[in-house]
């Protein structure tokens, strides 16, 4: 008998090529009129077009969108988003700028769009991620879920290959870890499995030819079922080692997720075996760790730490603070656990799967009657 429950979402999502003529009309409908647009500073000329095509209803462009949100940056804009009165945000951009403007939308109830340009998935989730002194914390307020999303598969095709496989593997990080998470539902699964297909099956033809529309329509269709995904169901063990990494250490966000998901994925393999079968349906291979390591290689993509600039004896202080905390995940998680695998992601080492017995269940992190847990993102 199927016991579940699932959490649907209400953002509404456009979704094809050249739906960003849209923009004006979805701001419309959410009664917008004055819209600040958010971008990085690499993206200013995407938000020049996207200023023309609003006309007067852009108010300004906050361009100083930075990875993992830091405070301050969001303490600027929510300051610039006042001087210029504007009523709604419309992020521009990767996980980045969309997580900018989730900050600001907490800060100050303004309605949010988005335009994503990446494969990363923040904009289909209520999840904010913030970075203050070296720390990152994540929580999830249903004021951060955008209003709107539009997808336009055109942005996506100058996305630099070496950049897009990255954030492909980044997405199927949220659809590995929704195979196994503690309140997953048989739509999550569905979603997840789709999302596996679509993105093993797109990013090595767009790391061939960046420019292969079809190639781009699969893996941004497959990176919104994967984000859609990571908003709907908890997270685990992976992306509690990702977000300690990032805000601490400053490493890339979507690489660092394709180095640490193989090992992270071997570790969980023996109390998660349905979904290791469903990952290696997609890829396909003979296992799902070595499978996805094996993938990044083939696509070309970074596979240790120490060459994302982690420094080594940086690992014990990840230990500490991925075991500190109090979280879901399907194989108990001890320091000894953790250490273990740092280690031979900050080598660039193959995954290794240690055996039950391995590691004695002290200092365990799992929380096995507690759904809370499982929403670390």
């Amino acid at each position: 008998m199927k016991t579940f429950v699932h959490q649907g979402q209400i953002t509404k999502v456009v979704f094809g090529s050249g739906t960003r003529s849209r923009v004006p009309e979805e701001a419309d409908a959410l009664g917008c009129r004055r819209v600040l647009i958010l971008c990085t500073p690499g993206q200013e000329d995407q938000a020049a077009e996207m200023r023309d095509l609003l006309g007067a209803a852009a108010v300004g462009t906050f361009a100083e969108a930075a990875p993992h949100t830091p405070v301050e940056v969001t303490r600027k804009a929510v300051t610039y988003a006042g001087s210029v009165e504007a009523d709604c945000v419309l992020a521009l951009g990767g996980g980045s700028t969309i997580g900018l403007g989730k900050a600001i939308a907490v800060r100050t109830g303004l309605p949010q769009l988005a335009l994503p340009t990446t494969y990363a998935g923040s904009e289909m989730t209520p999840i904010l991620g913030e970075t203050e002194g070296r720390r990152k914390t994540t929580r999830r307020l249903p004021e951060a879920l955008l209003n709107t999303v539009v997808y336009d598969v055109d942005l996506t095709l100058t996305f630099p290959a070496a950049a897009s496989v990255v954030s492909g593997v980044n997405a199927m990080a949220h659809a590995v870890e929704a195979l196994y998470a503690q309140d997953r539902d048989p739509v999550a699964v569905l979603m997840a499995g789709e999302a596996l297909d679509s993105l093993a099956r797109s990013l090595p033809a767009v790391a061939r030819r960046p420019d292969d529309h079809e190639a781009r329509t699969d893996a941004l269709y497959g990176a919104w079922l994967a984000g859609t995904c990571l908003g709907t169901v908890g997270m685990a063990l992976h992306h509690k080692v990702c977000h300690v990494l990032g805000g601490t250490f400053g490493l890339p966000h979507a690489e660092t997720h394709t180095v640490v998901l193989p090992h992270v994925v071997a570790y969980n393999a023996p109390a998660a075996p349905e979904a290791m079968a469903r990952i290696t349906q997609a890829l396909p291979a003979a296992d799902a760790a070595s499978g996805l390591f094996d993938f990044a290689g083939r696509l070309g993509a970074p596979r240790a730490l120490r060459d994302l600039g982690m420094p080594e004896p940086g690992i014990e202080e990840a230990v500490e603070l991925i075991v500190r905390d109090g979280y879901w995940n399907p194989r108990p998680v001890d320091r000894t656990a953790v250490r273990a695998f740092l280690t031979r992601a900050w080598a660039g080492e193959t995954p290794w799967t240690p055996p039950d017995d391995e590691h004695p269940r002290t200092d365990s992190v799992t929380e096995p009657s507690d759904t809370t847990g499982a929403r670390h993102a």
